[in-house]
């Protein structure tokens, strides 16, 4: 009864333990065609926010989706696996190629000729699902169908409607989770260290602790916080800025005194003044909110995602920046037809009440585009790559807050009117610096489409030098050194315009050692990968000691250190952000290479076992065929977790030192992730 409990009591753990995750549900089934043909379809449900890999992505991607045989008799497959369904196209950065991907739901096929008689067809499908922040590991849909095909006299229609029998358990496939079977510690570590396997050769018994389940330790340290929450934070504060950059443009700031000036004298009641500016704000908010959830609407959070990573549209991007940047130069004015707007201004007149009010702003929406389009651009854009169908709409009720909050301060304090700086020649600076932002940012969306194509004509060392030259240029403007047509010939600079032309020039001092290979962290999310770098003399990387979890282990003992457990995947994204931005750095990586022994294991490594190796899991049979079966295995039993990246710290005998990590590009909560470790290991 003990033991029952105890197990029940692991069980619940296990099943609590947030880190397992169940996006992609596949079920099988078997279909007769014809006397002598018949087909496996393979349907997928997935759930929001994450995607199945299609079929032949090639080498160096992600996962594709293929079809596996283990055993088949009175049958031969017909061709490839094919992938049916609205399949989404696009070019990732990080794997610098294009892939291919379902949303929602996906159907594989693949096709069979029947020789007649009795059939059997076992063997499974073998797909990769990602999410923006995680990746499973390589995930198998196992299948076992058998029958007797119709011979060539019999009727082809009645065999048609005949389904195959598929074996019991087999007809279908879940995401793994880890049962009573798989986190007793009496059964399941026998399961895959029962046998013997050259890849590790560990000897049985000898490490069988290694393996024991572990979640209830984890669990006891607590779970990382979610960072949707966060970027939507983000998000938001981005758009805020945003808006607060458009206010400070000819084309809003000197609107504001005449239209709070207008509310409080169109009416003898000074509250009703008041109402009627904050009325005023509010239709700001609806318009850009509007905005963001028409473009949602009209596109497609997925479709929005999938342009944000396509060639063709980066470089249409990078053109219309390019434009906008020549206008805030001064070569020309952008606006919108002044038909529009006044037609929208005379039906303000028109009108009274609540819709006149809102039909002004309207018109402020209008008049402004000119200097506010550039920033909306960019806003919709970088937030359309979360994949949210609410990311548009956030961004632009932080950038229409920002716009609306003036118009409604001022019309509750109006003294403050009178301190309101002048408008001048400073605004137009904040113009011409938004310009040389926006052909930064240019550059940026052109990288993209360079590395698509394979021009190598933007490489990291000729995409730095670029920026080099935009924000000392910049800088050298702010000082007054270079005049646009626009411009002021008042040649002084204020303490405001002193303190960013320093910066400026610093940020293009401190990107000069990234000619020479420095990782630059402050802009790696913008300049081109390192390995298009031709010239590059940084060596401070960051390499496993093993691939092996078991003799990993084993050296650790031995020389009384901690270890670093990394789950990883060839194919997963965000595993090489973070190798990218977080392990490159100095005091990560002395930490790491110093005091653990790191041991990263690859889930998707294809590299046969011995002899297919047999466990329970969930109640099921499950065969764990590859190297990366068994980590992804490892994984999922010892610390109930099945995405990637995952990375947790366990003092040589297998025990946690910390909760786990996951996907979280911050460099001192990662050092403090670290040194946690580090202090858990010394009390023990």
């Amino acid at each position: 009864m003990r033991k029952i409990l105890s197990i029940c009591l692991l069980l619940f753990a296990v099943m609590a333990q947030a880190q397992i995750q169940d996006p992609v549900r596949f079920k099988s089934e078997f279909k007769h065609l014809s006397v002598d043909k018949a087909e496996i379809v393979f349907t997928a449900t997935i759930d929001e926010g994450w995607h199945v890999y299609s079929t032949d992505l090639g080498d160096g991607g992600p996962i594709s989706a293929t079809f596996n045989i283990d055993k088949i008799s009175g049958a031969i497959a017909v061709g490839k696996l094919q992938a049916k369904g609205k399949e989404i196209a696009s070019y990732d950065k990080l794997f610098e190629m294009n892939v291919r991907y379902f949303e929602k739901a996906a159907q594989f096929v693949q096709e069979l000729k029947l020789s007649g008689g009795d059939y059997q067809v076992q063997g499974y499908l073998e797909y990769g699902a990602c999410n923006d922040e995680n990746c499973l590991p390589p995930t198998q849909v196992e299948f076992d169908f058998k029958g007797k095909a119709e011979t060539k006299g019999t009727d082809a229609a009645a065999s048609a409607d005949k389904p195959a029998a598929p074996l019991a358990g087999t007809a279908s496939a879940e995401q793994a989770e880890v049962s009573a079977d798989a986190v007793a510690s009496d059964g399941a570590d026998e399961g895959i260290i029962g046998k013997a396997d050259a890849s590790t050769s560990i000897a049985v018994g000898e490490s069988s602790d290694l393996w024991k389940p572990v979640v209830s330790e984890l669990r006891a340290f607590g779970e990382n916080v979610s960072q949707e929450d966060m970027s939507w934070i983000y998000i938001f504060i981005t758009g805020f800025l945003g808006g607060l950059l458009a206010l400070f443009t000819p084309c809003v700031w000197p609107i504001i005194p005449m239209t709070v000036s207008f509310f409080l004298k169109r009416s003898k009641d000074k509250k009703k003044g008041i109402r009627d500016a904050w009325t005023y704000g509010a239709s700001i908010v609806v318009i850009y909110v509007t905005l963001g959830l028409a473009v949602t609407l009209m596109f497609g959070a997925s479709a929005l995602n999938a342009l944000s990573t396509n060639a063709v549209f980066n470089i249409l991007f990078c053109l219309m920046l390019v434009v906008f940047a020549a206008s805030f130069f001064g070569a020309f004015e952008l606006t919108l037809p002044s038909k529009w707007s006044n037609a929208v201004d005379s039906k303000a007149e028109a009108t009274s009440g609540l819709l006149s009010i809102f039909l002004m702003a309207f018109t402020l929406s209008l008049v402004s585009f000119s200097c506010t389009g550039p920033i909306i651009g960019f806003l919709l854009v970088q937030v359309s790559i979360t994949g949210s169908v609410v990311a548009p709409a956030i961004g632009m009720f932080g950038f229409a807050l920002a716009l609306a909050l003036p118009f409604t301060l001022f019309a509750l304090f109006p003294s403050w009117l009178k301190s309101m700086p002048k408008s001048g020649g400073w605004m137009n600076v904040i113009k011409v610096t938004l310009g040389f932002l926006e052909l930064a940012f240019a550059l940026k969306f052109l990288s993209v489409a360079d590395l698509a194509y394979g021009w190598r004509i933007l490489d990291r060392e000729t995409f730095l030098a670029l920026w080099i030259v935009l924000f000392a240029l910049l800088g050298f403007y702010l000082l007054g050194k270079i005049k646009f047509p626009h411009d002021d010939e008042d040649t002084k600079v204020g303490v405001p315009r002193f303190f960013m032309a320093l910066f400026s020039l610093a940020f293009a001092v401190y990107m000069l050692p990234g000619l020479w290979g420095a990782p630059l962290k402050a802009v790696s999310a913008f300049a081109p990968p390192m390995y298009t770098q031709d010239f590059n003399l940084y060596n401070n990387e960051v390499h496993a000691k093993f691939d092996d979890y078991d003799l990993g282990m084993e050296y650790a003992r031995q020389h009384g250190k901690p270890v670093m457990l990394d789950f990883t995947g060839y194919g997963c994204v965000n595993c090489r952000k973070m190798e990218l931005a977080v392990w490159t750095d100095t005091k990560v990586g002395d930490i790491i290479n110093n005091d653990y022994v790191l041991i990263t294991l690859y889930v998707d490594n294809k590299t046969p076992l011995t002899e297919p190796i047999k466990v329970v899991e969930n109640g099921k049979e499950r065969t764990l065929r590859t190297v990366g079966d068994k980590w992804s295995y490892l994984q999922r039993v010892k610390f109930g977790a099945n995405v990637q990246p995952f990375y947790v710290l366990v003092d040589n005998k297998g025990y946690p030192l910390n909760k786990s990590y996951s996907y979280d590009e911050d460099i001192p909560e990662y050092v403090e992730f670290l040194q946690t470790g580090l202090k858990n290991y010394k009390k023990r």
